[in-house]
């Protein structure tokens, strides 16, 4: 299992952790489908994971945003450190979801100064004050083939229809009726998250935004994310 926590460090000495996010369903080591919380966690192990993530970065003097990286054994449940990533994540909009913290403001905030406690500064409460409301994923849909290999496909965007509604978030940058999709960029085409107050509910929410699509010119891994989502092993993380 691959699981990281999310971390953003002031100018003024304090650290925070943002929970972690489950990382695991990854395709030649490049993630597909993030969520948050992760559900195979207990309490003790939640809070042991993330005050191993503060502990290295008060050691480092860390500022800023960034992610702490592990790999966690299925059978043990111990877990081992990767590496750090010193940057805003695809996958932080799950933790934006869950905690209701703004990441992208936060990062500019804290850089200018801002002092995390301080939300009206920072836009970061204290750590007691950060919690976790519900359960979000994310499904990155990408312009590859998976019945050829995920080979990546360019061309013109002839039709473009998103989801929407309460709970289903869109971060995408060129997706667009008559949009050129070029060959010279990474294939990610779309962020899609969803939020419900429960896990079930979230994998169901994404369910539905992923059938709602409707995206011509390219293939897309649209159906490959929909068996993802609805695969029983996903819905209970027995991976």
């Amino acid at each position: 299992r691959h699981v990281e926590v999310q971390i953003l460090g002031d100018h003024h000495g304090t650290v925070v952790h943002l929970w972690e996010r489950d990382c695991s369903v990854q395709r030649r080591n490049q993630k597909v489908i993030e969520r948050a919380p992760a559900q195979y966690l207990d309490d003790v192990l939640r809070l042991e994971l993330c005050e191993s993530a503060l502990k290295l970065a008060r050691k480092a003097g860390y500022v800023n945003a960034g992610t702490v990286e592990f790999l966690m054994d299925v059978d043990t449940g111990a877990f081992y450190f990767i590496e750090v990533n010193p940057r805003i994540q695809v996958e932080h909009t799950v933790t934006e979801e869950v905690t209701g913290i703004d990441l992208v403001q936060a990062q500019i905030l804290i850089a200018g100064g801002g002092k995390i406690g301080d939300i009206q500064a920072s836009g970061v409460p204290a750590q007691e004050d950060i919690r976790l409301y519900g359960h979000a994923i994310q499904c990155r849909v990408t312009t590859e083939d998976p019945e050829n290999n995920f080979t990546p496909d360019y061309g013109r965007l002839t039709a473009y229809r998103s989801a929407a509604g309460f709970g289903v978030r869109l971060d995408a940058g060129t997706a667009f009726t008559g949009a050129l999709i070029t060959r010279y960029y990474d294939s990610l085409l779309v962020k899609v998250t969803s939020w419900a107050s429960d896990k079930t509910s979230a994998a169901n929410r994404m369910d539905r935004a992923l059938r709602e699509f409707r995206i011509r010119g390219v293939t897309t891994n649209l159906r490959f994310l929909e068996s993802l989502i609805n695969h029983p092993k996903f819905l209970v993380a027995d991976y």
